[in-house]
C-alpha cells in the first residue's frame, strides 16, 4: 500500500511538473529570490518574519498538520477541484472540460497559478465571473511550500519565510486585482508543505487545501482511471483534477463519472463556506 501511495503521489504532479525540474535552473531560482517584494514595509509581515524566522520544521508532505483534505457534511456532497499549473508545459486549457462543467451546471473550485493567469488572462477573467467557479490560489511560481528549500519530486521549494509569503501573496494579490475578490484557499505546486509554512499561511488568513481523491494523477490517468477514481467518492471528499491538459483523460473521465454520481444522489459543491477538515 505504501508503494502504491508513493506512486500515485508521484503521478499527481506530472501534469504540472513535466519538465519543471529542468526549468528551475540556477538562473530561475536566482530570479525568484530577487523578485521577492520589499515585505518589510508590511507591518503584519514583519510580525510573521519575527515569529517564524528561527523555527525549523519537522514535517514534510501532503497530509501534515494544518492541511485540509476534506470537509464535514451531513449531505451526499463532494467537491471537484481543478488545478491550472502554468509554465512551459502547464498553461494549456481543457476547454472541453470547462464547457461540460458549464453545460451541466457543475459547481467547481479552480486553483490557478500565476503563470497560467498570465497566459490566459481573458479566459481567467471570464471564469472568475461565472458563479459556477470558485477561484483560488495555486501559487506564484508553483513551488512546494517550505521555509528551508525542501524539494518535492525534484522541484525546489520556497527557501525562507519571505519566499513562503511571496509564493502565497503575490498570486493572491494578482487574483484580487483581476477579480475584485481575495482568495482565501491555497494549494501549492506539488501539494507538498512543511508545517511551519502551513502555519504562516494560516497567519495570513489562508487555508491550505489538498485532497482525498487523486482524481487524475497529474492528468496522467486514462479516462477510465479518472472515472474509477471518482467512483470511490464519499460525502465530504475533495477530488483533485486538472484543467490545463486537454490531451489527458481528465475531461472524458469526468464526463463519464458525473452522471453516475448524480444518479447515486451526490451533489457537487464549491469549497467556500465548507467546514474544512
Amino acid at each position: 500500500m505504501k508503494t502504491a501511495f508513493l506512486l500515485l503521489s508521484f503521478l499527481l504532479i506530472s501534469a504540472c511538473q513535466q519538465q519543471e525540474a529542468s526549468q528551475h535552473s540556477f538562473s530561475e531560482a536566482t530570479f525568484i529570490k530577487r523578485s521577492i517584494p520589499h515585505l518589510h514595509r508590511d507591518v503584519p509581515t514583519k510580525l510573521i518574519l519575527t515569529k517564524y524566522e528561527t523555527l525549523k520544521p519537522n514535517e514534510w508532505g501532503e497530509r501534515i498538520t494544518g492541511v485540509q483534505t476534506h470537509f464535514e457534511t451531513s449531505e451526499k456532497e463532494i467537491a471537484l477541484t481543478f488545478d491550472a499549473c502554468g509554465g512551459l508545459h502547464g498553461s494549456n486549457v481543457d476547454r472541453e472540460l470547462i464547457r461540460f462543467l458549464q453545460e451541466k451546471q457543475v459547481p467547481s473550485t479552480l486553483f490557478i497559478n500565476s503563470r497560467w493567469i498570465e497566459e490566459n488572462t481573458k479566459l481567467f477573467q471570464q471564469l472568475a465571473t461565472d458563479p459556477l467557479f470558485q477561484i483560488e490560489n495555486h501559487g506564484t511560481h508553483h513551488q512546494p511550500l517550505s521555509v528551508n528549500g525542501k524539494s518535492a519530486w525534484g522541484i525546489s521549494g520556497t527557501a525562507s519565510v519571505k519566499e513562503v509569503i511571496a509564493e502565497v501573496k503575490e498570486n493572491q494579490e494578482k487574483i484580487e486585482k483581476l477579480t475584485g475578490s481575495k482568495s482565501t484557499l491555497f494549494r501549492s505546486g506539488t501539494a507538498y508543505y512543511d508545517e511551519v509554512a502551513v502555519q504562516i499561511a494560516k497567519d495570513l488568513g489562508i487555508q491550505i487545501v489538498n485532497y482525498t481523491i487523486l482524481g487524475d494523477a497529474g492528468a496522467t490517468f486514462t479516462s477510465a482511471q479518472v472515472k474509477n477514481a471518482l467512483m470511490t467518492a464519499k460525502p465530504g471528499d475533495i477530488a483533485l483534477l486538472h484543467m490545463n491538459q486537454p490531451k489527458s483523460g481528465t475531461s472524458e473521465g469526468v464526463k463519464q463519472a458525473i452522471p453516475i454520481l448524480q444518479e447515486k444522489g451526490f451533489t457537487f459543491v464549491q469549497l467556500h463556506n465548507q467546514n474544512l477538515q
